[in-house]
């Protein structure tokens, strides 16, 4: 499937923006990965991407810290968090990516884009 629709992805490090939009890229669609939680513009993920839908992907501290081997101190977790209030609650799409593969992810997000026509 192809499609014109920009599709951007925000989220917490570690929750797997940037391997949702390969993955999305290699089905047909336009994907952006939004680093938003380094940003201080709240909308960023708007203004950068300007896209017809969001996906949100959210993963605790644990696990992204697991995934991308970092050491986030509680003051830099909650600031993270802060810094995506915005995009999530802006989501089209929202999934908890903790307990979930990279295929699980993959296609949950193709069955729900499938059905937003």
């Amino acid at each position: 499937m192809t499609t014109n629709k920009l599709i951007a992805i925000a989220g917490p490090c570690g929750a797997g923006k940037t391997t949702l939009a390969h993955g999305l890229e290699q089905a047909g669609y336009r994907a952006r990965a939004i680093a938003q939680e380094h940003s201080f513009v709240p909308d960023l993920w708007r203004r950068f991407a300007a896209p017809d839908l969001l996906i949100f992907l959210q993963a605790s501290r644990a696990v992204g810290a697991a995934r991308r081997r970092l050491d986030w101190t509680d003051a830099e977790w909650q600031e993270q968090q802060r810094r995506l209030e915005h995009a999530r609650q802006h989501a089209d799409l929202y999934l908890d990516t903790d307990d979930l593969g990279i295929e699980q992810v993959l296609e949950r997000c193709l069955v729900y884009l499938q059905g937003d026509r």
